[in-house]
Order: structure tokens, then sequence, then C-alpha cells
């Protein structure tokens, strides 16, 4: 059975994950900074898939501080895996956009979210880029550095931008075919490399859409939560879903609603779902 976590619990798991997020998020960045050329000893598990030391490490360190503070906890972590719980699952990405963080392009984050009860009840995102944490409680609005943060309130597509994603699991015909229409719809786009980054800068405002035709569960729960919390519409296919496999997610400015639903019709969410 589900445990039930009340408001003072979540934010006792938020204010641990937004410390452990800052902390991990700044040895990695400064790891990165002093990391010798070939230091990072990099292992391909496969086409745009990448392991680092670094993701080890960090993953080990956010594991390590989650549980010692909520020992009967579970975790979930892209490098070392791990299964939902019934007390409630940490779901883990030590390094989203580990392909930009070995080159050194600078759109990479950790992100952390805790799901129970068949909800995302707290996510949060270390944004390298910033050197900021993101963070939401569901029910509690989106929070940059602890200052509230709104999607944007964009009516002109022609003023918009989106940001898209795209990985080998998927067509790339599909990619260009919606980029193509968004093109033609006079919308400007951005390919970013790191999910998690893509939403938060759809919960602060800076861009209008977060798409991506399929991503792992670890990729998009911390940034799904921040973004719908921050007003952005949020589609994604059920909790239980993600967590087996992952899915699509479609993220937007909410008064671009009728722009973007096509995406949604696309991947058949035409309703938000947690």
């Amino acid at each position: 059975m589900d445990f039930m976590f009340d408001n003072s619990t979540l934010r006792a798991r938020a204010e641990t994950a937004v410390s452990v997020a800052r902390r991990v998020g700044k040895d990695v960045a400064r790891f990165r900074r002093e990391a010798m050329p070939g230091t990072l000893e990099v292992e391909n598990k496969g086409p745009q898939d990448f392991v680092t030391i670094a993701d080890r490490r960090s993953e080990e360190a956010i594991r390590s501080a989650l549980l010692a503070a909520f020992p009967e906890d579970a975790f979930m972590g892209e490098e070392g895996g791990g299964r939902s719980g019934d007390a409630g699952t940490w779901v883990v990405d030590p390094i989203d956009g580990t392909t930009n963080f070995i080159r050194g392009f600078r759109h990479w984050g950790v992100s952390i979210a805790f799901v129970s009860d068949g909800e995302i009840q707290v996510g949060v995102i270390y944004d390298a880029a910033q050197d900021s944490v993101f963070h939401a409680i569901r029910g509690e609005g989106a929070f940059k550095e602890g200052v509230p943060i709104a999607a944007a309130r964009t009516t002109d597509p022609t003023q918009a931008i989106a940001i898209l994603g795209h990985s080998r699991r998927t067509e790339f015909e599909d990619y260009l075919a919606i980029s193509r229409r968004l093109y033609e719809r006079g919308i400007d786009y951005r390919r970013m490399g790191a999910a998690a980054i893509g939403l938060v800068r759809v919960a602060e405002g800076i861009a209008d859409l977060y798409y991506e035709r399929h991503l792992s569960v670890w990729d998009m729960l911390a940034g799904v939560l921040i973004a719908r919390e921050a007003g952005a519409k949020v589609a994604v296919p059920s909790l239980a879903e993600i967590l087996t496999g992952g899915g699509p997610v479609v993220a937007y400015a909410p008064q671009l609603e009728a722009e973007f639903a096509f995406l949604m019709e696309m991947e058949g969410l035409l309703e938000e779902a947690g």
C-alpha cells in the first residue's frame, strides 16, 4: 500500500534535495573544470548515451545523502537502477545532459524527483548554466533560488521560442517534421540536449514549449512538476507508465494551448496526466 506524506514531510524532503542537488552540482562542475584532457573516462553505453566517472560518483553521493536522511524511501537512478517502493521513491539523474557535460557545453543539470501516492510530489533541478536550483512541491508553486517563477504569458506564436528534444530512440524524420511545422508557424526553436533544463526554461518563462517524443523517467519527472507548478500546461503519460517505460512530454505556455495541441494529439496526450 502507498504511504501518505503530509506537507511537513514533503518540505523536509524538498529542503534536503535542494541542498544535495546544489552540493553535488557544484562538485560536478568543479570536477569538470579541473579535469585534465582524457580524465573523464568516458564509457559509451550506446549511441548518444554516455557514462562518466562524474555520473557514477554523483549518483552515489545523492543516493547516500537522501537515504541517510530518509532510510525508508526507495531509490531509482539512471546509473545504478533500482525500483519504486511503497513508501515513496527518489528518481534521480545525476547528470542530465551528459554529452554536453563531457564536451563542455554548459547546458546540463542534476535532476531529483520524489514520487509517492501515484504523484510527483517533489522536483529539484540544479541548473549548471545559471548555477541555480529550481524546486517545486506539489500544490505549492515553483521556485528558482527560493523566488517564485511563472511560465510565459506569450499569446503570439511568432514571438514564441520552442525547445525540442531528440534522441536516437525515436525517428529523426518525425523530429524534422515537427521542426518544419514550427518554422512554418513562425516559431523559433532550439535543441539543448538536456530535458531537465529545457523544462525549467519553460517553467521560468524563457521558453514557451519543451517537447520530446521519448524520455526516460529520471530525465523528466522533476522538470514536469516544476513546469506544472509554475503554471505551464504539461502533458505526459500516467506516472505508472513513465516509471516502467518512459514516454513523451509536452510542456508549454498556457495561452499557446491551441498552437501546440497537435503535439498532444500526435502522442495521444489529450489532457494533463500526473
